[in-house]
């Protein structure tokens, strides 16, 4: 009698931890997401200051065009 008691929490407990390493893996899944989009608006990022010098170049360009022309 005991043994099936502890037959049954044995089964109990594995079916549990079974759960929980199904929930560590979704997070570690989610945690990969989210680095990979991390990564990717750091990189993008770094861009906007290049394109904003590249916008005032060709605005003073521009601009200097109309005043000599």
């Amino acid at each position: 009698m005991d043994t099936i008691k502890t037959e049954a929490e044995i089964a109990k407990l594995m079916a549990e931890t079974s759960k929980l390493n199904v929930e560590a893996s979704k997070m570690m899944a989610e945690t990969s997401k989210l680095n990979a989009e991390a990564s990717k608006m750091i990189r993008e990022r770094a861009w906007y200051p290049m394109i904003l010098i590249a916008a005032a170049f060709a605005s003073g360009a521009a601009l200097a065009k109309l005043l000599t022309g």
